[in-house]
C-alpha cells in the first residue's frame, strides 16, 4: 500500500483530494475527467513502449496498442469532423512544436495574438521556444472595444507578411471568428493554425464555431472543457498528414504515452454524448451569469462579457493586483490564477487582472444559483481583504458549500 511505501506522496495525495472536495476552482484550464478515465490513465498502458504509429512500430509487442490508437484517432476525426488526427502529443505545446517545425525554419515570421490580449505562451512570445526560433509579429485587441479587431489583424498582416497566422487564445472571452482569419491568411498566401485548447468541447458542442474547413492545422489540449486527460492533439488536412506524423515522431517526440492516448480515446467517446452537449451549455450559462453576478458587484470585466468558458477581471479600480487577489481568494477556498489585461502594465508575475472559468464547478453540478453565491464570496474576500476573523468566516462557508458537490456527481 502506497500509504505505508511511501507515506510522504500519499499524504501530498490525501491533501490534494481533500483540497479539490472542499475548494471552489475556477481555473479555466483545469477540470475534472471522469471515473473511466482516470481508470485507463492509470492502466498497465502505462508499461508499453510503441514508438512510431499503428502497424508500422519500433517496437514489438504493440497489437493493442494499435487498436487504441487507431480508435483514437478515428474518434478525434468523427468529433471535430477532420480529415486527419496525430493524437500523440504529449501537451499543447508539443501539439504546436510540431506544426510549427513542419512548415516553418527558424528565423521565420509568425503573426500571432499578443499575450496580454490573450495570446499564449508558445505563440511567439520571446521566453518560449516559439519566440526564440521565429521572428513574431503581434496583433492585440482593440483598446476601447477590446475585441479582436480583424481589419487591424489583415493590416498588419499585409505589411509583415508572415508565413503563419495563429489564432486561439489562453484568456479571450469572445468568440474567435476563423472563417476571417481565413480569408487574411490567404489573401497573403500563409498558413493558418488555429489553437482551440481552451474552447475545444465549446467547438464540439456547437457552441462555438469550427475551424475546420478555414484553418491548415488546428491544435489542442485534450482537458479543459474536453474534459480528457492532460496532453495535446492536432488536426489538419490529408495533404499535411505525412509532414505532421513525421514531426510528432520522429521529430520532437519519441514513444507515446499509451495510457494517455487510451483515455484520450475514452474522452472522445464521452464528447459524443448528448451528455456531454448538455454539460457545454451549462458551461456558458454559469459563466455568463458568475460574470453577470461580479459586474453587478462592480467589477469591471474586460471586453464587457463573455461568449465562452471565461472571463478576465481587471482590479485596477480595486486597488489590488492579480497576484494579491489570487493569493487572497485561495487562502478562503477560491482557486483562480492571476492573468494579464490587455495592454496590462504589470509584469506577468503580477498582473492586474485575474482569469475566472466555469468548466470544472460545472463538472460538480454547479449551476446559476451557485454562481450567485461564488460571486457573494469573491466580492466579500476582496473587500474584507484585511480582516482575518470575515475571511475565516467565508472560508467555512466555502468548505460547507464544496463538500456538498462531489468531484464525481454521476
Amino acid at each position: 500500500m502506497l500509504n505505508k511505501f511511501d507515506p510522504e506522496i500519499y499524504k501530498a495525495l490525501r491533501k490534494e483530494i481533500e483540497k479539490q472536495k472542499n475548494t471552489i476552482n475556477l481555473i479555466p484550464s483545469e477540470n475534472i475527467v471522469s471515473k473511466n478515465v482516470l481508470k485507463i490513465v492509470g492502466s498497465i498502458f502505462t508499461n508499453k513502449y510503441a514508438e512510431g504509429y499503428p502497424g508500422k512500430r519500433y517496437y514489438g509487442g504493440c497489437k493493442f496498442v494499435d487498436i487504441v490508437e487507431k480508435v483514437a484517432i478515428e474518434r478525434a476525426c468523427k468529433l471535430f469532423n477532420s480529415e486527419h488526427a496525430n493524437v500523440q502529443p504529449h501537451s499543447g505545446s508539443q501539439a504546436n512544436m510540431a506544426v510549427y517545425f513542419s512548415i516553418l525554419k527558424p528565423g521565420d515570421k509568425i503573426l500571432a495574438m499578443d499575450i496580454s490580449s490573450g495570446g499564449h505562451l508558445t505563440h511567439g512570445v520571446k521566453v518560449n521556444f516559439s519566440g526564440m526560433l521565429y521572428n513574431t509579429c503581434f496583433y492585440s485587441v482593440d483598446k476601447e472595444t477590446e475585441l479582436i479587431n480583424y481589419d487591424k489583424v489583415r493590416e498588419i498582416a499585409l505589411k509583415e507578411n508572415p508565413k503563419l497566422i495563429i489564432c486561439g487564445s489562453s484568456s479571450y472571452s469572445r468568440i474567435i471568428e476563423f472563417e476571417k482569419f481565413s480569408q487574411i491568411a490567404k489573401e497573403i498566401n500563409a498558413y493558418l493554425l488555429a489553437d482551440i485548447a481552451h474552447i475545444a468541447g465549446l467547438i464540439i458542442g456547437n457552441l462555438h464555431p469550427t475551424p475546420i474547413g478555414y484553418a491548415d492545422f488546428i491544435t489542442s489540449t485534450t482537458h479543459k472543457t474536453l474534459r480528457g486527460p492532460r496532453g495535446g492533439l492536432i488536426l489538419c488536412k490529408k495533404e499535411f498528414k505525412e509532414r505532421i506524423d513525421s514531426l510528432v515522431i520522429p521529430g520532437i517526440q519519441g514513444g507515446p504515452l499509451v495510457h494517455v492516448i487510451a483515455a484520450k480515446a475514452v474522452a472522445f467517446k464521452e464528447a459524443m454524448t448528448k451528455k456531454f452537449k448538455k454539460y457545454q451549455i451549462q458551461i456558458i450559462k454559469n459563466c455568463k451569469k458568475l460574470c453577470e453576478e461580479l459586474q453587478k458587484r462592480g467589477y469591471r470585466i474586460v471586453s464587457g462579457g463573455t461568449d465562452n468558458h471565461l472571463f478576465v477581471i481587471d482590479l485596477r479600480d480595486k486597488g489590488i493586483n492579480g497576484l494579491f487577489a489570487q493569493e487572497i481568494l485561495e487562502k478562503v477556498g477560491i482557486i483562480t490564477n492571476k492573468n494579464l489585461i490587455p495592454f496590462d502594465p504589470l509584469p506577468p508575475s503580477i498582473t492586474s487582472g485575474i482569469r475566472i472559468g466555469t468548466p470544472c464547478i460545472t463538472s460538480r453540478g454547479m449551476k446559476e444559483k451557485e454562481m450567485e453565491k461564488i460571486a457573494e464570496w469573491i466580492d466579500e474576500t476582496l473587500k474584507n481583504k484585511g480582516n482575518e476573523k470575515i475571511l475565516k468566516d467565508i472560508k467555512k462557508k466555502i468548505r460547507r458549500f464544496a463538500s456538498e458537490y462531489p468531484i464525481y456527481p454521476e
